[in-house]
């Protein structure tokens, strides 16, 4: 995505100083801090815009919550974009907006998911910047609503590729974790530890801290004990510091059961 007049995505020594705040407080799980700091610009700005209605629907995603401040950002968002690059942007946070309200059973929207990321993929390059975060979401779409591992797992690839060509850590990590999740269904234990290693370690070295907790559980699920019950221990102290985010990972990290006794 091209953030207009800002450098970088705050990762990174010598990044926009506003990328660098915004960056940290998505990183804790602050969408709404983040967007205000983007919102002036976003008024006039499509680059802004984007970025700020992104943020929004990540927290749609994470939280469940602010549907209606995430459909009013990408309103703007798709009014300001300019150029083939910026709609096919805007049309894949509505294609992601879509997918997490079907996830999370707001409301079924999968069909505008699939429609959304169909016309992304009409605008946006191959080979372009955007187009390896599109491809991700397209895998997204295939594992959890279409129930296509292996259309998922081709798209995965894709974007693996394109994020590594980029130098986009932060989306390695995500289809480093998926990838990791389909060999783990298909029994490949040591793809899979390796895999979710690799997300969890780019995600601490980036201080990623709102997508560690869910990076230590999909590592749990592929180690033996003791390492498993410790892992899952650190994704519950991260889990409750941020409030309870991501909301789907608390079943995942409920304590099991005590042992029923005679």
């Amino acid at each position: 995505m091209a953030h207009t007049a800002m450098s970088g995505k705050g990762t990174t020594p010598g990044d926009d100083p506003l990328q660098t705040a915004v960056w940290r407080l998505r990183s804790r799980a602050c969408w709404a801090d983040a967007a205000a700091l983007l919102e002036p610009r976003a008024e006039h700005d499509a680059g802004a815009a984007l970025q700020r209605a992104a943020l929004l629907v990540e927290r749609c995603l994470y939280t469940e919550q602010g549907w209606a401040e995430a459909e009013d950002a990408l309103r703007t968002a798709e009014a300001l974009a300019h150029d083939d690059t910026e709609r096919g942007a805007a049309a894949c946070e509505r294609g992601q907006l879509a997918y997490a309200a079907t996830l999370h059973g707001v409301r079924d929207r999968a069909d505008e998911a699939r429609a959304a990321l169909g016309r992304a993929a009409a605008l946006i390059a191959p080979g372009a910047p955007g187009r390896a975060l599109l491809d991700f979401r397209r895998g997204l779409l295939a594992e959890n609503l279409a129930r296509s591992p292996q259309a998922a797992r081709a798209a995965y690839r894709r974007a693996h590729a394109g994020a590594a060509a980029h130098d986009d850590p932060l989306l390695l990590s995500f289809t480093w974790r998926h990838l990791a999740g389909l060999a783990l269904r298909d029994g490949e234990l040591a793809e899979a530890r390796h895999g979710f290693a690799e997300s969890l370690r780019i995600r601490e070295e980036l201080g990623y801290l709102v997508g560690t907790a869910p990076a230590l559980a999909s590592l749990a699920e592929a180690e033996g004990e003791p390492e498993a019950s410790r892992l899952r221990a650190e994704a519950r102290r991260l889990f409750r510091l941020l409030g309870g985010v991501p909301t789907w990972l608390a079943a995942q990290l409920a304590p099991p059961p005590p042992a029923a006794t005679a």
